[in-house]
């Protein structure tokens, strides 16, 4: 892991919501994670079974990692080991994200969000689905 050290005089965060990280210092592994369903209806609708992920492919689904193939070379100097920032303004850290101040050794983040939009059928069409959109 990189041996530098980072110095802020000051963070402000107006909001840090949904399973969001505010990590101030060294960390070996980090991993975020975040699933979410929107639905988005034309009418006030709702049952209540609804917020189940398994029917919907885009959460199993194995994520397409290519491998790097191509061979390059890496030069580092540090001749400073301090990072200093005076202010971090932030306004919001939604959805598993993370703000992360100091040395990092592996990091992962992964958000998966299935958008469905459920229309009401259009009168003179023959049937008319109600939902829109595929699996």
């Amino acid at each position: 892991m990189l041996q530098r050290t980072s110095c802020v005089d000051s963070i402000n965060i107006k909001i840090a919501s949904f399973a969001s990280t505010v990590q101030l210092g060294d960390s070996c592994i980090i991993n975020g994670l975040s699933k979410a369903l929107a639905v988005q209806r034309e009418t006030e609708l709702f049952y209540g079974n609804e917020g189940n992920f398994f029917p919907y492919r885009v959460f199993t689904e194995p994520i397409p990692f290519q491998p790097i193939t191509e061979p390059f070379i890496y030069s580092r100097q540090n001749p400073n080991p301090l990072i200093r920032v005076s202010r971090i303004e932030i306004l919001g850290i939604s959805s598993s994200s993370l703000l992360h101040v100091g040395n990092s050794g592996h990091v992962s983040m992964e958000a998966r969000v299935k958008h469905i939009r459920q229309l009401l059928p259009v009168p003179g069409k023959d049937g008319g689905e109600a939902e829109h959109g595929q699996k």
